[in-house]
């Protein structure tokens, strides 16, 4: 996470990149390994925005992955393209979901070879029929996943062509014509089992699984898409090796990256543009002959003069903790470290999302908030130093669903506060033991355990009423007002390039690239 100002900027540069995120960073070092010049300007002492490696706890020797986490959507072509220093590792075991059922805890664990998800299957179902429909809709997603995630880093295709590119009707019709509840609903009885199906569609979105808009559709493509197999996969040393590497990537091609330097405005007549920036004791400007913003399209709006987009809301909770030891389960036929190595679903039963849904909407915290939690350290311990190592520490990453920005308007802090404590009593309700009893304490001896609503989001990264995609996420196919690349605006030498753009959200590199595209393949 380099955080340092650089060089003074010159006065004109053929592209200005507005925003350091990874995104940002990606058409940095694509336009400066093509020979351009290139200034990247960010408001922040440090580049990376969301993809960042933070020691949040004081005299903590633990660099977590703070707000991005799991990496599915960067495609394998942007780091050989780019000739990244950075690896992923894979997760053998896919989830658990904790349940009581007839006053005993089971749970459903998903992954760890066939035979073992069968046996699961089995024993939380009775029967085969779940296990049967899972392979089945998996197997389905895995064919649309290797058909479409090529066309990510192409130019957009039109819906008809994305359809050919499926090549399967059902699918189709399933994942971009009819809500997903329905197929959900159809394919899978069990209840814990359709709910553990349901959450990839309902990551940072806010919605009812029959949702007429089909928002949550497209939140769940872009979860079973990634890498061509809808893999989530744990970044080596945390997210912000990603960025790091970016970084120095675009430096080592002679990008120049100003910390720092927050854009105030942007001027063009479509062939060059001014950027007016400001940092802690001076202003100034540069021109350029293309503008890419790795910022919201709300940001973009405000820079440029243009009539702002609807206001973007986001609806999750993100917790950060460092354990002395994993918790014991209730469940005592899983180990620990199998269940927490994979995502462990909290409150995710298709009727308790619906619930909390409902709740949430009313304007209420939801009663049984939903959340799933994962260990980083258990698939990658480098981002703890060796003593935690030896001593048997462990992060924890939790994200809550249901949790809209406009539940925590009236005071953040009680709110947050009031969510983490029955957030966390959903997860004790399958423990062994309390998660409190489990926290490390920092320098001072407070517990290891931060969190972040919506609203500090927005107040920590700008992210539009904290939605981690910057607005609802799109089709991955032209619509109306969508250019070649899905990266154009109004302004022809203005690109959007954050994840606000079509093709965006994630930790995915797509909008950094694609916007680079764009630029490059002009004459």
């Amino acid at each position: 996470m380099p955080a340092h100002e650089g060089p003074r900027p010159a006065a004109a540069y053929d592209a200005v990149i507005v925003g350091g995120g990874h995104n940002g960073l990606v058409a940095a070092a694509y336009l400066a390994r093509a020979g351009r010049s290139v200034l990247v300007l960010e408001r922040l002492g440090h580049t990376g925005g969301a993809a960042v490696s933070t020691r949040p706890f004081a005299g903590v020797d633990a660099r977590l992955s703070r707000y991005s986490y799991l990496v599915s959507l960067l495609p394998a072509k942007i780091v050989r393209d780019l000739g990244l220093d950075f690896r992923v590792r894979t997760r053998t075991i896919s989830s658990y979901t904790p349940v009581e059922r007839d006053g005993r805890p089971t749970g459903l664990l998903v992954g760890g070879g066939e035979r073992r998800t069968r046996e699961a299957f089995t024993r939380l179902t009775g029967g085969e029929r779940d296990y049967t429909a899972w392979r089945r809709f998996y197997g389905m997603t895995g064919r649309v996943a290797r058909n479409v995630f090529p066309t990510l880093t192409e130019p957009l295709p039109s819906r008809e062509e994305l359809r050919a590119r499926v090549d399967d009707e059902e699918a189709w019709r399933t994942l971009f014509e009819e809500p997903v509840g329905v197929a959900v609903e159809r394919e899978f009885s069990d209840d814990l089992v359709r709910g553990v199906v349901l959450t990839d569609a309902l990551i940072g979105t806010f919605a009812d699984a029959h949702d007429p808009s089909l928002k949550q559709n497209r939140c769940f493509l872009y979860h079973v898409i990634g890498g061509g197999t809808g893999d989530w996969n744990v970044p080596v040393g945390g997210m912000g090796a990603l960025t790091d590497a970016l970084a120095d990537t675009a430096r080592a091609a002679g990008a120049v990256l100003a910390t720092g330097h927050e854009v105030r405005g942007i001027d063009t007549d479509g062939r060059t543009a001014e950027v007016r920036y400001r940092t802690a004791d001076t202003e100034g400007t540069v021109t350029a002959r293309h503008v890419l913003v790795n910022a919201s399209p709300q940001h973009l709006a405000a820079l440029t003069g243009d009539a702002r987009p609807e206001p973007a809301e986001g609806a999750q909770l993100k917790v950060n903790m460092l354990l002395t030891r994993l918790p014991r389960l209730r469940d005592t036929s899983v180990d620990p470290r199998e269940a927490f190595s994979g995502t462990f679903h909290i409150a995710e039963g298709y009727e308790q999302l619906a619930t909390a849904h409902a709740e949430a909407a009313s304007g209420v915290l939801p009663t049984a908030p939903p959340s799933e939690i994962y260990c980083h350290s258990l698939t990658d311990p480098t981002i703890l130093a060796p003593d935690l190592v030896a001593r048997g520490h462990h992060t924890l990453t939790l994200f809550g669903l249901h949790t809209p920005a406009r539940l925590f308007a009236a005071d953040n802090d009680a709110v947050r506060e009031e969510l983490l404590k029955s957030t966390l009593a959903q997860l004790d309700a399958h423990l062994a033991e309390p998660i409190a009893g489990c926290l490390a304490t920092d320098a001072d001896g407070r517990p290891c355990i931060e969190a972040r609503t919506p609203l500090d989001l927005e107040h920590d990264l700008g992210l539009p009423g904290g939605n981690i995609f910057h607005r609802d996420l799109s089709w991955p196919h032209t619509q109306e007002g969508t250019g070649r690349w899905g990266v154009e605006t109004g302004h022809a030498n203005v690109l959007l390039c954050g994840a606000g753009a079509v093709r965006g959200g994630g930790v995915s590199g797509v909008p950094g690239h694609n916007a680079a595209m764009a630029v490059l393949e002009e004459r």
